[in-house]
């Protein structure tokens, strides 16, 4: 197949490498003139993601219009920036298979939706989640994601079109459920960086992990999801990986707040997106919109934004009124 890929950050670029080695024509877009010219003169991405390799296959460009004609298009372009990049006449007559995770601030409408405004010319859509740190992903470390569309079929076409040996596809129907798990996950994962950093031990991180995706799945249902995708790969896994990893920056950012560290200052020196700090908001919005409460991402915010002290928000989280499990 011939695969466009809109964005040349860390996992745009993982996922070049992925489909390169499924054996596919790969243009890999970068809006950078010098990310461009450097992955091609040195068949890597040590801008946003050292230890790559390119392989020939992989083109890389900085002109949409040489994505045009793609079977696939991969979006790799973050949530908020989605709506401004995606160019109807580029992604025309393609399957388009997002990776962003988030929720669009303003209007809380999740990629699916945007897509479907922005380009209601691609053939289908798909969104691909799961845990896939790009800086592993890269390395050929085994790693299993969820790909889902409407249309059984579609997700099974891109199912096969990239699973390799070290990169396993499984397919699903539920686009809602998969894009609420990989939008909030990220909040969350704010959340245990904030229990981290505070030192709080893993009896903490545990229940919050615990709570947060009790939380991601009463939104999720509320908007249509199904039960079952909150405990698959898109939900509980990449929930585990996101709120543990190293790789991850949406867990850095909460780290560094509980070290006493303010979000300006921290998003000042950073290369990437944080996808859960705007997702924050726009995710309260979306469950104000179905009535549906979201104590976690509530007390995120107000830590993010209106400066409450982590442990005073730990404190009432803890002295909320007791209840049953379910």
């Amino acid at each position: 197949m011939r695969i466009g890929i809109l964005g040349a950050g860390a996992w745009g670029t993982a996922l070049a490498c992925v489909a390169a080695d499924a054996g596919h024509d790969v243009q890999l877009w970068a809006r950078e003139h010098d990310v461009v010219e450097a992955m091609t003169a040195t068949r890597t991405n040590d801008a946003f993601l050292p230890g790559s390799v390119l392989a020939e296959s992989i083109r890389a460009t900085s002109s949409m219009e040489d994505l045009v004609g793609s079977d696939i298009i991969i979006n790799a372009t973050p949530t908020q920036f989605v709506r401004a990049t995606v160019r109807d006449a580029v992604v025309a007559g393609a399957i388009v298979v997002n990776v962003a995770k988030g929720i669009e601030v303003g209007t809380s409408k999740r990629v699916s939706e945007i897509m479907h405004e922005v380009a209601p010319s691609m053939a289908a859509y798909v969104v691909l989640s799961g845990p896939s740190h790009a800086e592993e992903v890269v390395h050929r470390m085994p790693t299993t994601v969820v790909a889902a569309s409407a249309d059984p079929a579609i997700a099974q076409i891109v199912q096969s079109a990239l699973t390799t040996p070290a990169f396993r596809v499984y397919a699903s129907d539920d686009v809602v459920g998969v894009e609420i798990c990989g939008a909030l996950k990220n909040v969350i994962a704010i959340a245990a960086g904030i229990v981290d950093g505070l030192g709080l031990g893993d009896n903490t991180k545990a229940a919050l992990m615990t709570r947060g995706l009790a939380e991601i799945a009463r939104l999720g249902v509320a908007l249509g999801a199904e039960q079952g995708t909150f405990y698959g790969l898109a939900g509980l896994g990449d929930l585990y990986v996101t709120c543990a990893s190293r790789h991850s920056r949406n867990r850095s950012v909460g780290e560094q707040i509980g070290k006493g560290a303010t979000l300006t200052s921290i998003l000042s020196t950073m290369s990437a997106i944080a996808e859960g700090v705007p997702t924050t908001t726009a995710a309260l919005e979306l469950a104000a919109s179905v009535g549906i409460e979201l104590p976690i991402t509530q007390k995120v915010a107000s830590i993010l934004f209106h400066g409450e002290d982590p442990r005073s928000a730990i404190r009432d989280l803890m002295l909320r009124p007791v209840k049953s499990e379910s």
